[in-house]
């Protein structure tokens, strides 16, 4: 079928696109939010989104300000984020379990005018709120200080301190959402930091309606009898997505949970919710297929799993499968895109593969010298999108390596198969060269995973004698016995299945999970770390 890609009017506003609409039509009492007990219905999010606005705008926060969220997955992010653009501002969203010295870097990076945080990063960062140089208040959320146990809760001394919940229910709900135009900022993404500091990646209002006609409407099929739920939380762009964005805008459901996601707790909130749509990650996913008893959990409520943030490996989809009759849909997608933009789709899923491009976009395999790629060839992807961003804030040079016009130089490493499907084969940056050759770590460990003793793993590149060579992080299956006779069966392993010099010189057993970053993927960075402190032997 041809796609004709979606032009949006010039005064344009993502908070009449995802939120206003369902009222006008017909809405208005539909349950917009699960959270806990609570069942809050579209009229309620939005007048209390209209009084986030104008307590905004009273204290001071203009059009095209910044405002910093760094709140758990509860509702008052949700009215704070449309109250936010309801006012003409400008989102950006850190993870509510931020240390303080990194909220004073997103404070002073993004010159927020107002804070707009938990209870406990209050707390934590009162100092760092105070000094903030370019903040004018910190709204705090009333949520019970764990800190102080039964105590009674304590706003933080000082002028910049107010209560979020006192606030709103002070201000009137009358606010007139603000005409932006489609190409004015709305909201920054952070990169994942994998590099340095987090960078923002500057999106205009269309950008988000874009990916959500192309990739929500018309690759996953949202609909309004949906029920959503994410394991990532909402500071991340993917979850901001895939459980708040997207179900807005065809008048779902979304449910909310704050507590760190396990096995355990994403079982119960499906149980309690469920969720029709849940958005998930390969470590998640493994997770629950490890959990005890985990055939027997119930996930009879599930049309579709959303995977992405790392590669799915195709032996962990076909564990899943085998266990649960839930279609997972992998698919990529970054901050400079916003969203997914390769994927498979539910009548089509080829595992092991991404997929194929999302209507809309455009991709190329490109080579070191510019040229496209044939196909089978590994090269860099470029995709083009309209919902790529502008630029990334304060940050000319890498703007101008990553931001090429209309494409965007993903740093992936991709190739594209004959059937128009993409296969990821991973980032440029985490390739080794071993013998000369140029290996993937990626297609080791997948390999890896294949094998009964492995639950998880990532594989380095160690330097003997002046000489890399890959080296494998392990952690066993529970109950698996680790020896050195296991070590030589899993380098035989991949021995026999990819080319003979690709098996990992060292196996490292770990009796912890692997760690994660906060968008939930392995922490690649830190084990480099760890392995050049001499930690990994």
């Amino acid at each position: 079928m041809s796609f004709s890609p979606p032009v949006f009017p010039k005064t344009f506003n993502i908070a009449t696109y995802f939120l206003e609409h369902n009222l006008e039509e017909g809405r208005a009492k539909k349950t917009a939010i699960l959270y806990q007990d609570e069942k809050i219905s579209y009229e309620d999010v939005d007048k209390r989104s209209r009084a986030a606005a104008r307590v905004l705008r009273e204290l001071g926060v203009s059009v095209e300000d910044r405002v910093l969220i760094a709140m758990p997955d509860r509702p008052d992010f949700v009215y704070a984020w449309f109250g936010t653009l309801k006012a003409g501002a400008v989102v950006a969203m850190a993870n509510p379990l931020v240390s303080a010295s990194d909220l004073a870097y997103y404070l002073d990076y993004t010159r927020a005018r107002a804070l707009v945080c938990s209870h406990e990063v209050a707390v934590k960062a009162r100092q760092d709120i105070i000094s903030a140089r370019h903040l004018r208040v910190a709204l705090v959320g009333n949520d019970p200080p764990r800190e102080f146990g039964e105590a009674p809760q304590l706003l933080p001394k000082g002028p910049r301190f107010k209560w979020w919940r006192e606030c709103l229910e002070g201000a009137g709900d009358d606010f007139t959402t603000e005409p932006t135009d489609r190409d004015d900022p709305a909201v920054w993404l952070f990169t994942s930091g994998s590099t340095g500091k987090p960078k923002g990646a500057v999106h205009f209002h269309h950008d988000f309606a874009f990916n959500t006609e192309c990739y929500a409407k018309r690759v996953c099929g949202y609909r309004e009898s949906d029920v959503t739920l994410s394991v990532p939380k909402l500071f991340f762009g993917y979850a901001t997505g895939t459980n708040l964005m997207f179900p807005f805008a065809v008048g779902a459901t979304a449910a909310l949970f704050e507590e760190r996601a396990t096995a355990e707790s994403v079982f119960r909130n499906v149980a309690k919710h469920r969720p029709t749509i849940l958005t998930s990650v390969p470590t998640m996913i493994n997770a629950m297929l490890s959990a005890p008893e985990s055939e027997r959990r119930d996930l009879s409520s599930l049309r579709l799993m959303l995977s992405a943030g790392e590669a799915l490996p195709e032996e962990l989809y076909k564990r899943w499968k085998s266990t649960y009759p839930v279609e997972i849909l992998d698919g990529i997608g970054s901050a400079e895109l916003f969203h997914i933009y390769i994927s498979n789709s539910p009548d089509d899923v080829k595992p092991g593969s991404l997929g194929k491009l999302v209507p809309g976009y455009e991709a190329r395999v490109v080579r070191p010298d510019g040229t496209d790629a044939p196909d089978g060839e590994v090269g860099t992807l470029w995709v083009k999108g309209d919902s790529a961003a502008v630029y990334y804030w304060q940050d000319h040079e890498k703007s101008k390596q990553v931001l090429r016009g209309d494409w965007v130089v993903s740093g992936d490493l991709f190739t594209r198969e004959a059937d128009g499907r993409f296969r990821y084969e991973g980032r440029a940056d985490d390739m080794l060269k071993v013998g000369g050759v140029w290996v993937a770590p990626l297609e080791i460990e997948n390999c890896l995973l294949e094998h009964a003793a492995v639950s998880e793993c990532c594989v380095l590149g160690y330097e003997e004698e002046g000489l890399v060579k890959p080296l494998a992080v392990i952690v066993p299956r529970p109950g698996t016995p680790v020896t050195h006779e296991l070590a030589d069966e899993l380098k035989e392993h991949v021995k026999k299945r990819l080319l003979p010099y690709k098996y990992p010189r060292k196996i490292v057993w770990r009796f912890d999970p692997l760690p994660k970053n906060d968008r939930g993927k392995t922490d690649r960075k830190s084990l480099k770390e760890a392995l050049a402190r001499g930690e990994l032997s």
